[in-house]
């Protein structure tokens, strides 16, 4: 009797928040990013190269910081193509013999943190830095602050990342296991290797919205290593890591509104609780 009783308040609860623009908002960007970030995390973790997402996120920080110096009122403009910039830079010097891509991640992901920070610190005029710092690095608001023009914004770049990524399948099935077949075979690898670095630095922009800087390396490894747990072929895996990808920012989303908690930080909480459950239904399943 407790249990229903508590089932309907929840209900309730959830149902009257849904009324509120803000949060339909919430749930439709949550749900593209969380689709974006699974298709491209698989590919990202089998390349060895999960942290990109961390070093580019804190690209994204730094350059948010210089618009909010020079006082544009829609930083998306500087912080996109900045960000797109770096990712194809870390892709490139990724494969140089000399600076390996973990340590070209390090440096631009340490560089452009500190630099965003003491920028911030020089010109901002906010007065509240520490709380426009907390916001941008762990998302805790930004996500129930979006606007309509945001939210169109964001379902136009989500639905061309989406086409980018099915039209060019095979290729980046290809890139991602055997490049260097893939490149004698006379298809252009380094091309295909641009086009996932552009679409990867525009999952991660619109991210930031959902879970902040710091975070968003989450949606892109914990729904990919939660679907390796238990299947093998990368179709099924990259499927299997949309849906926990989706399910887990939805069931994060109804939890913050319910706990009142922060959104990003119950989101990612969420998806290492689907990875733990997966990680135990694949041990089950190899013992059985």
């Amino acid at each position: 009797m407790g249990a229903c009783t508590g089932m309907t308040e929840i209900i309730t609860t959830l149902s009257a928040n849904f009324q509120y623009l803000f949060v339909r908002y919430a749930l439709i960007v949550g749900v593209l990013i969380a689709l974006c970030s699974s298709l491209l995390g698989v590919t990202l973790v089998l390349k060895r190269f999960s942290f990109i997402g961390d070093g580019l996120s804190h690209v994204a920080f730094g350059a948010i910081s210089i618009a909010a110096a020079l006082n544009l009122t829609n930083n998306f403009l500087l912080v996109l193509p900045v960000t797109v910039i770096c990712a194809v830079l870390l892709l490139r010097t990724g494969q140089n013999t000399k600076i390996k891509g973990d340590a070209a991640i390090a440096m631009i992901s340490v560089g452009t943190l500190a630099i965003g920070y003491l920028i911030m610190n020089l010109f901002s005029k906010s007065s509240n830095l520490s709380g426009d710092v907390c916001t941008t690095l762990f998302g805790s608001t930004s996500i129930l602050t979006l606007n309509e023009a945001e939210v169109w914004l964001c379902g136009i770049l989500s639905i061309l990342v989406i086409a980018v990524f099915l039209l060019f399948y095979h290729k980046i099935f290809a890139v991602t296991f055997d490049e260097d077949f893939m490149a004698a075979t006379g298809v252009k690898a380094k091309t295909y290797n641009l086009i996932l670095a552009v679409i990867i630095a525009v999952v991660i922009v619109l991210a930031m919205n959902l879970v902040g800087a710091l975070l968003i390396s989450a949606l892109v490894i914990f729904p990919a290593l939660s679907s390796m747990r238990i299947y093998k072929n990368f179709k099924a895996v990259t499927i299997c890591s949309v849906i926990v990808s989706v399910v887990c920012a939805l069931l994060g989303i109804f939890i913050a509104i319910l706990a009142s908690t922060p959104v990003g930080s119950t989101i990612v909480a969420v998806n290492i609780a689907g990875f733990l459950a997966f990680s135990m239904a694949g041990l089950i399943a190899r013992r059985a």
